[in-house]
């Protein structure tokens, strides 16, 4: 195989990995996931680890207490930034369980921080809630390695 054709595996092994995580996920807990992007890019480095981070706190709460039918996740990467967007269509967060969850993602929204970027929570009572993370391209410089391997899973990292 040429070094072009494994530069175009490494995307879509990643999206994969993404992909089927969130099936067994979504099979696991009989909660719906609706893919709406996944990245184009293989994430590496710390903003990987940092993301994945984010991405299994997230899914390790809607999972035990936003009573959700339904959850929306996109992320983007691209030399022009990230972007991580995981809704659910539960019944929202209380002040207490927002601000619980908040301490729960606390090293990561510090991370993310650290690089440039950033997280918030946003909930809505009735509603369900939305975690947004996002990093700027600079903190990305390196996070597009290609010797860096695609983890088997999520909890390699």
């Amino acid at each position: 195989m040429s070094r072009d054709q494994l530069r175009l595996d490494v995307p879509s092994s990643y999206s994969r990995l993404l992909e089927d995580h969130l099936a067994e996920w979504s099979e696991r807990t009989g909660i719906t996931v609706e893919l709406w992007a996944l990245p184009k890019m293989h994430l590496a480095g710390r903003p990987r680890t940092i993301v994945h981070r984010v991405i299994r706190e997230v899914l390790r709460e809607i999972e035990g207490h936003a009573q959700a039918r339904t959850v929306g996740f996109a992320l983007t990467t691209a030399r022009t930034g990230l972007r991580l967007t995981i809704s659910d269509d539960g019944g929202g967060m209380t002040v207490r369980a927002r601000e619980a969850l908040e301490a729960r993602l606390l090293t990561s929204r510090a991370d993310l921080g650290a690089l440039g970027g950033g997280l918030s929570v946003n909930s809505v009572p009735g509603e369900g809630t939305t975690v947004s993370a996002a990093l700027p391209p600079q903190a990305l410089e390196h996070a597009f390695e290609e010797n860096d391997p695609v983890p088997a899973s999520l909890a390699e990292l």
